[in-house]
């Protein structure tokens, strides 16, 4: 991962680092534990809109499971979407296949476990993924801005796609059809690789 910039935001708590992708953040907060557990809060509105420009109002929180060596992408949807695991471990592979934009083909990576409090917004159009890493299931809690419907865009990139190289953190994963058939970005973008 490649941090851009880091924020200390005083008014909600929160550590936001942004990244060279646009409007990629990674936002830390303070985790308060005593001898009932723990809270911690996941996100305000406002950060978001502070640091993207994007008003984000989400609309729907959708709840995912995977199993070990399951990887999940890299899937771009019409979307802004925040995710937050919440338990396990887990590699998340983050690739700009915006044709249009000055940071299409970079990818970042982030590692996540149950111990962590941090959240992970994603912009409409940035291709995300998930992987599972070590032998617990993983857990994670993610908001979107729109509701799903037919005609939805959704773009499936091919998870091992060369010019994106990323460096899965497991062996032999387990993979959906659907995204064992996901077309390479040369395929889907020809004129960018020219």
């Amino acid at each position: 991962m490649t941090e851009k910039d880091r924020f200390f935001d005083q008014e909600t708590g929160a550590t936001i680092i942004t990244y060279d992708i646009p409007h990629l953040l990674l936002i830390k907060r303070k985790v308060y534990e005593d001898e009932r557990g723990f809270f911690s809060e996941v996100f305000h509105m406002e950060d978001i809109k502070k640091y993207t420009g994007i008003d984000f109002q989400p609309v729907r929180m959708n709840h995912s499971c995977s199993l070990p060596r399951v990887i999940r992408g890299l899937h771009s949807e019409d979307m802004n979407k925040l995710i937050y695991p919440v338990s396990g471990k887990m590699f998340a592979a983050i690739a700009d296949v915006k044709p249009e934009s000055p940071t299409f083909g970079k990818v970042e990576t982030f590692y996540f476990d149950e111990s962590d409090s941090k959240a992970l917004f994603i912009p409409k159009g940035v291709a995300n993924s998930i992987c599972v890493v070590g032998e617990e299931p993983v857990e994670y809690i993610y908001l979107v801005d729109e509701h799903y419907h037919q005609g939805t865009v959704n773009k499936g990139i091919a998870w091992n796609d060369p010019d994106l190289n990323i460096k899965w953190p497991i062996e032999n994963p387990i993979i959906s059809k659907r995204d064992r058939n996901n077309p390479t970005l040369k395929k889907l973008f020809s004129e960018k690789f020219k």
